[in-house]
């Protein structure tokens, strides 16, 4: 095989910018779309059923647009028009969602059901940005550089992610009012949404005109040894039986992952509202429930920072210890972080739990896809990674259909028992990662 040209640091950089983007408008979603439901009118049981669409579209996008993108060129390349196309949908998404009541001014139901509908419009053209970002590394990286190539990305996601969770807080701080009446959304999260949907398009737009993807002749001759995958067209049933083995094992490490950060995103805030600042169930829009609101902002962005470090040092804990050592590794302290969010009395404290968990989460977004690149046929890249994605959603999928009633029905509506849940979930992860069997150590 003809070997791909070695990229030097800032063409690495530009490649993944745009996630920087992508990620800061991900994590204010994470952090305050069950605020923005609360404030609209969504009960505590009901917060992860409206939080389904958002895996559901990832469920129906992801796979047609990797296989789309694998087959796709144009001026702009194959995978940057579907990243550019996503990023400007979820912008103008972002723009309209916590805006539901001064749009839909009836308020009530309609507007919460428009915010739902402006969350599941918001996710899935996240999704269309982010499987093409994963398959773009894939492209234009040679093998020994991937590692590097996704430690980058998740060092850029979480930086972004810093910046999106804090950005309500810091507005606050700054004298932005943090409290709106009954059925509004506050100031604070209405401009945090402007700047993220703004800083999405602007950092997509670098990536997109500052990279230069191979076109398809080229591309052919990097990958000659596979040239007839590249060429062979296959239906997402036959690519999904085909799959390499360690994509299927790889799925339980992922049904372990992401099943605990979906529960970590729907029921932080009441989980923090409840156990830390005693609110009752129900209550959305004290401030008590906003200022932990705005503390939850803040826990995710450090969690964000502190992945944003591991990221860092990944490739060098890679090359010493291997890959599946470090992922297990990050999933146990996770699991850890989780679990002791029960202990702290103070919540200042969460901040150590925060690390725990930002350990996990730069694993997660980096290690399975370094360890999938390496056993993918080149010319069907986008639709793996694409299908490798229903092990992110399938298990959020399942997460929100059954954690309301473990909440009601197992956890007395304590949501910080959910938390507890998460993290056993997560350790489990850690132990399942000993099943995969990887290509290449690196």
């Amino acid at each position: 095989m003809n070997k791909k040209p070695r990229l030097s640091f800032w063409q690495i950089w530009n490649v993944s910018f745009g996630f920087l983007g992508v990620q800061f408008g991900f994590a204010l979603q994470n952090a305050n779309a069950s605020r923005i439901l609360s404030n609209l009118g969504a009960d505590l049981h009901s917060l992860s059923l409206f939080w389904l669409v958002a895996p559901v579209m990832g469920l129906l996008v992801q796979p047609i647009v990797g296989a789309a993108s694998d087959s796709t060129w144009t001026r702009l390349g194959r995978r940057s028009p579907f990243i550019l196309g996503g990023a400007i949908v979820s912008m103008l998404a972002m723009f309209f969602m916590p805006n539901a009541p001064f749009i839909i001014t009836a308020g009530g139901t309609a507007a919460l059901i428009f915010g739902a509908v402006m969350l599941a419009l918001m996710d899935g053209s996240f999704n269309v940005t982010f499987q093409p970002f994963r398959a773009l590394v894939s492209d234009m990286m040679p093998d020994d550089q991937r590692n590097f190539g996704y430690s980058i990305q998740s060092f850029l996601i979480n930086v972004g992610a810093v910046i999106g969770s804090a950005l309500p807080y810091i507005l606050t701080y700054l004298g932005v009012a943090n409290e709106a009446p009954k059925g509004e959304v506050a100031d604070s999260v209405i401009w945090s949404f402007y700047a993220g949907g703004s800083m999405l398009i602007l950092s997509v737009l670098v990536t997109v005109f500052k990279t230069k993807e191979y076109p398809p002749e080229e591309f052919k001759h990097y990958n000659v040894a596979q040239n007839k995958e590249v060429t062979q067209k296959m239906s997402i049933f036959e690519t999904l039986i085909s799959m390499p083995k360690t994509m299927l094992q790889l799925s339980l490490v992922q049904f372990f992952s992401w099943f605990p950060l979906f529960l970590m995103w729907v029921y932080t805030v009441p989980a923090v509202a409840q156990h830390y600042w005693h609110t009752e169930i129900g209550d959305s829009s004290s401030a008590a429930f906003n200022e932990a609101g705005n503390w939850v902002g803040i826990s995710f962005a450090a969690y964000s920072l502190f992945a944003a470090l591991f990221s860092l040092i990944m490739p060098f804990l890679m090359k010493a210890m291997g890959r599946k050592t470090v992922y297990s590794l990050s999933l146990l302290l996770g699991g850890l972080g989780y679990i002791s969010m029960y202990f702290f009395a103070n919540p200042n404290f969460l901040l150590i739990s925060m690390i725990g968990i930002g350990i996990a989460w730069a694993a997660i977004l980096a290690l399975p896809y370094a360890i999938l690149s390496s056993v993918l046929p080149a010319g069907k890249t986008g639709i793996y990674m694409g299908l490798f994605n229903l092990t992110v959603v399938i298990p959020q999928i399942l997460s929100g259909l059954f954690s309301g009633l473990i909440l009601n029905y197992v956890f007395n509506n304590q949501a910080i028992y959910v938390l507890i849940l998460a993290g056993i979930c997560m350790i489990l992860g850690a132990v399942s990662v000993f099943f995969v069997k990887e290509k290449i150590e690196a």
